[in-house]
């Protein structure tokens, strides 16, 4: 394990968390405005012993998206695994409809520098290159 490994892997030694470019035109739109627009984001897979603990989840490259159209808020959660999340709102939008980790544990640096946004709060369209 390294200085910045998280703590989930010792405890949990058979979840894995694995990150691969998702080779996907990504693309997340709300009320028909393209918020995000990416062919490098980051595929997520979190599985943990025969089953999927989340859907692929897509980090998206905070150049690709229209940082202008989000706004901080002062939610964050922790993951045993990927480390301290920080949320932003869509200005005139949902709040904490997207997350990020700024630090996340070296396991998946991988994701370092990106943005997930969820699904239910916006649309999000990947087509398969």
């Amino acid at each position: 394990m390294s200085a910045n490994s998280g703590p989930g892997y010792k405890l949990y030694p058979q979840h894995r968390i694995t990150t691969k470019p998702a080779g996907a035109h990504v693309q997340v739109r709300f009320n028909g405005e393209v918020i995000a627009d990416t062919r490098d984001a980051i595929e997520l897979h979190e599985p943990h012993v025969g089953h999927v603990v989340a859907p692929v989840i897509y980090y998206i490259p905070r150049k690709d998206v229209r940082m202008e159209r989000l706004v901080r808020t002062d939610h964050h959660t922790e993951c045993p695994f990927k480390g301290q999340a920080s949320y932003y709102a869509l200005k005139d939008g949902p709040e904490n409809a997207v997350w990020t980790y700024e630090a996340p544990y070296d396991e998946v640096l991988a994701i370092k520098g990106h943005l997930a946004f969820y699904p239910d709060k916006t649309d999000l369209i990947v087509t398969p290159e």
